[in-house]
């Protein structure tokens, strides 16, 4: 990330008051954290608070997720305009869970800092009592002095981390401890370098909670459309899309918008940690703004989304296993897709356009992917894309062209050829390096073997197709597709890879 973009980033979401970068006193000399918007955010009666956190859960989105929760976007205005929303991402818990730290984890809207501010003072009070500090992480974070500092200015006027500790006081029936984590900067270098070092909490055994509203002051409508495209870049699971999606709204210059998402350097942070984790879920739970409420104007208004991510047990174990499943439209929203694509192109020159709201969320996601063009039963392009940092959809529109156009092997696709051609495409997991070709599953498994500059691959139906044994699946990738001979791969990096493969035949 240049530092175009950090400055530009910047601007569009912080105006910092003052700076607030000195260290702090330690855990045993701070008094308890008291609450800075009570009485103001939410009620400041127990009572009263009961009964509106009851009304909020009883009008939220039941619980869909049945995976783990590990980590979850939420709201965090005043509970009459963003309290359904949060509650709706809080109600994807079950309530029984444990864990061992709630990482909270916010952008100050008062100051300005480098290091990430770590609070290492008492518990934080809320008028549902009072929730503990995890004082073992708190410690272990402070030690890396490059990235975290102890420094509480900035934890004592923020609304952002405390508005959350009710909901989740409500719904989660074990005590919990958390790490309140407060962000100054949007330097993308430095949430990469925080990302990485919160990643090995990122276990189903912690909860982090990224607490930012999303578009503020447009007008409802473009609310609506702003927001839809923000969340776009969260559901793709990559830091870079987001990032881009947030600077081709600002460049249009949509009428009074101040941000996208007031917490974009936390969504970041989170996004930076979960992007090709095997097994995260991303799932959007709800979307409403400030408009949706009797409160609420239309002229101008402020979006929330509650976004959960989740991992399941089995995915954990399951190293090989895709990101994620697709639904039998989204296979048909794809093909449909590819087919189109191709046939414009081979026959005006043009790719056609497709409106990013026909598809799902899951279209969304940022993977790999390859397209394979078959004319009569016989392969007529083939070309695909191991990584990616832009929506699935896009890849295989980017693919399909190539596929009909650029694969060595073949001319490019002519006019007269379309009628003949059946299309396939295969999504793909990441890419896992083996120590064993045992490990190797035939039907199952895609190959790339790389050894120096050389590399090729065969996708997992290639072996099904072809019959090969093992050893001729290796040999034939290695002499034919990588050029290292019929035994080289025996001296060459082997990763294996699952895909989900579909196509028009079907």
């Amino acid at each position: 990330m240049n530092s175009t973009i950090k400055v530009i980033l910047f601007t569009c979401l912080f105006l910092f008051i003052t700076d607030c970068s000195s260290e702090g006193k330690g855990m045993n000399d701070l008094p308890d954290r008291q609450p800075a918007v009570a009485g103001q955010f939410y009620p400041d009666d127990p009572g009263q608070l009961r009964k509106m956190l009851v009304e909020l859960f009883g009008k939220s989105k039941p619980r869909t997720v049945k995976d783990r929760i590990v980590a979850l976007i939420l709201p965090h205005a005043g509970y009459v305009y963003s309290g359904e929303v949060a509650a709706s991402g809080v109600n994807q818990l079950s309530g029984d869970e444990e864990y061992d730290n709630v990482f909270l984890i916010g952008a100050s809207h008062n100051f300005g800092f480098s290091k990430a501010a770590v609070y290492e003072g008492g518990p934080f009070l809320t008028p549902l009592g009072k929730v503990e500090i995890s004082a073992g992480t708190v410690e272990e974070l402070l030690k890396n002095k490059a990235l975290f500092s102890n420094n509480p200015g900035p934890h004592g006027p923020e609304h952002s981390l405390e508005v959350q500790l009710p909901f989740l006081q409500y719904k989660l029936k074990k005590k919990f401890r958390i790490v309140p984590i407060l962000l100054g900067d949007l330097n993308v270098s430095y949430l990469r370098e925080l990302a990485a070092v919160l990643k090995p909490w990122l276990n189903g055994k912690n909860l982090f909670v990224i607490s930012s509203d999303f578009s503020h002051y447009p007008s409802y409508n473009d609310a609506v459309r702003i927001d839809a495209e923000t969340l776009k870049g969260i559901m793709a699971d990559s830091p870079e899309t987001l990032v881009q999606s947030v600077m081709g709204t600002m460049r249009s210059e949509p009428p009074n918008l101040a941000t996208c998402a007031c917490g974009l350097s936390a969504i970041l942070t989170l996004l930076f940690m979960t992007e090709g984790e095997p097994g995260i879920g991303i799932d959007h739970i709800q979307y409403m703004n400030s408009g949706d409420v009797s409160a609420g104007g239309k002229d101008r208004v402020v979006g929330y989304h509650s976004v959960a991510f989740s991992i399941s047990e089995e995915k954990k174990t399951m190293k090989d296993a895709p990101d994620f499943k697709l639904s039998d439209k989204d296979k048909k929203d794809l093909l449909n897709l590819a087919r189109k694509t191709v046939e414009g192109y081979v026959s005006q020159g043009v790719v056609p356009k497709f409106s990013e709201n026909d598809f799902s969320s899951n279209l969304m996601r940022a993977c790999g992917a390859f397209v394979t063009l078959n004319e009569n039963g016989s392969l007529r392009g083939c070309i695909g894309n191991f990584t990616a940092s832009e929506p699935l959809f896009k890849v295989v529109q980017q693919m399909a062209v190539a596929a009909a156009t650029e694969d060595p092997r073949f001319p490019p696709v002519a006019k007269s050829e379309l009628a003949k051609i059946d299309v396939e495409i295969s999504v793909l997991s990441p890419m896992r390096k083996i120590n064993s070709i045992d490990e190797i599953k035939l039907g199952t498994h895609g190959i790339y073997i790389k050894k120096g500059g050389r590399g090729g691959t065969f996708l997992p139906q290639v072996a099904t197709e072809t019959g090969w044994t093992l050893e001729e699946f290796l040999g034939h990738c290695s002499q034919d597709k990588a050029g290292l001979g019929w035994d080289g791969w025996k001296t060459a990096d082997i990763f294996i890879y699952s895909a989900i493969v579909f196509g028009e035949r079907e």
